[in-house]
């Protein structure tokens, strides 16, 4: 019965709607740890753990750690194949060693005493080395469960509004949350002046901790309940008996001939190198609280902001990836936030700490009457962040449709690997994020440390801001349009893939041959 429903006749694979919603929150369930974890871990390290920029450095050396597992798991995926399917058990495994690293590191490691230093700088390797093999066994599944997920050419685009749906209930929730709790372990002067961020203080990690991880488990059992009914063989590829193993070095082959994918790889890395700056904690702290003078007025109405004016822009964008592809719509919007951003960057220039008429303004908690800089920063960020935030995660189904496209070339069905290449460019660019913000405060402002509420502002510190709000993303904004210029899986293209491979699964389910069904109905080479 659930073939009849999920199937159509031409061997079209077709999600259920509550599929559709539910598969997407893994995305979610893994993002709550990128903000927990990628967002906070630097500050927490030099700050908590009194690490300094070691801490920085081994959020970079680590992401590139995680980006060398990515390829492993994913072949370790494909080869998978269990009474309870090849993606839920990476899903469910990955969960438990995420939460369990996290409580050691945020929890247990702060009450290791000063006195042995050793123990943190260890402690805090292992354990983020350990978090980091979680993360990859359940983020790896959202890229690569996506193929069994549906391959119907108007359904795939609707993945990344609800895969959004799902950021925003573990990222969103969290980036909403933390700030309000941090807040209330301030230290403050007499005068009511911030001298020791929240962001220092060992029990907000100890609040947040428990929060993060059951908002996690929760999305993902709501994940593995989404993708139960399709983690299945005849799911897989042109047929689950009829998968042919691929050997680990023939993986380098494939991805050299996937011209598609490598395009992919790098509008996927620009796109999440902008997010992972222009959102990461520091830099809106800076941007926000040292900059124009009101961190607590300003961070939560700017980000629920963003959230509002991305809104139309999913819609828009579903609708255009429906009509002409996932590269029309991705290339169309990517260009809304890329010349939005010119006014943001214009504007930021013009701020001036001496000039209340040229800071960002809004009528409550202690801040001033709305001003034009402000309704211009609202417009301009508005459109360019609603614009971005959109297609942030559309290369999640576009890679879906690069593995299609590596079973119509070459008959091979391989997501796990598909999906943890795409990951580990993705993570290799995204790696630099930390490390990038810690050296451009250093280069720019001259501080040792991240800066946090209590550092006085410099124009140093306005000078770094920019070039992290507003330089690198648009820069990589501009690679993302680049690579999708040559980028040849159009809408039109996607159809004749989805034709070849279901004439070819449909040979193989009356008896023929992987070989014999690629000699009738041959792809490109």
């Amino acid at each position: 019965m659930a073939k009849e429903t999920t199937a159509a006749p031409a061997g079209v694979n077709r999600a259920k709607l509550y599929q559709l919603a539910l598969f997407p929150m893994n995305n979610g369930a893994t993002n709550v740890y990128f903000v927990l974890i990628l967002s906070y871990v630097a500050q927490f390290g030099s700050s908590v753990l009194q690490l300094g920029i070691f801490a920085s450095l081994m959020v970079t050396f680590m992401r590139v750690f995680d980006a060398i597992t990515d390829p492993i798991i994913g072949a370790l995926m494909d080869r998978t194949s269990t009474r309870i399917g090849k993606f839920r058990p990476f899903m469910i495994i990955g969960s438990v060693i995420m939460a369990v690293s996290v409580i050691a590191l945020y929890v247990l490691l702060p009450l290791v005493p000063e006195t042995m230093m050793w123990a943190r700088y260890a402690g805090f390797v292992v354990i983020y080395a350990i978090w980091v093999i979680g993360y990859t066994f359940q983020t790896s599944c959202t890229r690569a469960g996506t193929t069994v997920l549906t391959n119907d050419p108007n359904q795939r685009p609707m993945f990344t509004i609800f895969n959004t749906v799902g950021s925003m209930l573990g990222m969103g929730v969290m980036q909403f949350l933390i700030p309000m709790i941090k807040n209330k372990y301030n230290l403050l002067d007499e005068a009511g002046k911030v001298i020791v961020s929240g962001y220092a203080r060992p029990e907000l990690y100890r609040i947040i901790t428990p929060i993060g991880i059951a908002l996690s488990v929760l999305l993902t059992i709501l994940a593995i309940i989404g993708i139960a009914e399709k983690d299945r063989p005849e799911f897989y590829g042109l047929g689950g008996g009829a998968q042919e193993k691929v050997k680990l070095s023939e993986y380098a082959e494939i991805i050299k001939h996937n011209k598609p994918m490598q395009r992919l790889m790098v509008a996927g890395a620009g796109c999440k190198l902008a997010l992972a700056i222009a959102t990461n904690t520091t830099v809106l702290l800076a941007l926000y609280g040292i900059m124009m003078g009101n961190y607590d007025s300003l961070y939560l109405p700017l980000m629920i902001l963003g959230y509002v004016f991305a809104v139309p822009f999913f819609l828009l964008s579903v609708r255009t990836s429906q009509k002409k592809g996932q590269k029309a719509s991705l290339t169309r919007y990517v260009s809304v936030a890329l010349i939005s951003y010119v006014g943001v960057l214009v504007l930021l220039i013009l701020s001036n700490q001496q000039n209340p008429a040229l800071l960002l303004s809004f009528p409550f908690n202690g801040g001033g009457a709305i001003n034009l800089y402000t309704i211009l920063f609202i417009l301009f960020f508005g459109l360019g962040y609603g614009a971005y935030y959109a297609t942030a995660d559309m290369p999640i189904p576009m890679v879906a449709d690069c593995s299609d496209y590596e079973t119509y070339r070459s008959g091979k069905y391989i997501p796990g690997i598909m999906g943890t290449l795409f990951s580990l460019v993705d993570k290799l660019v995204s790696s630099l994020a930390p490390t990038l913000v810690a050296f451009i405060f250093m280069a720019f402002a001259g501080l040792p440390d991240l800066p946090t509420d209590a550092t006085p502002f410099s124009q140093g510190i306005k000078i770094a801001v920019i070039v992290m709000f507003c330089v690198i993303p648009m820069v990589a904004w501009i690679a993302t349009l680049w690579a999708m210029h040559g980028y040849s899986l159009s809408g039109e293209k996607m159809k004749e893939i989805q034709r070849v491979n279901a004439a070819r699964k449909e040979g193989i389910a009356q008896g023929m041959t992987v070989e014999q069904a690629m000699e009738k109905w041959p792809g490109e080479d």
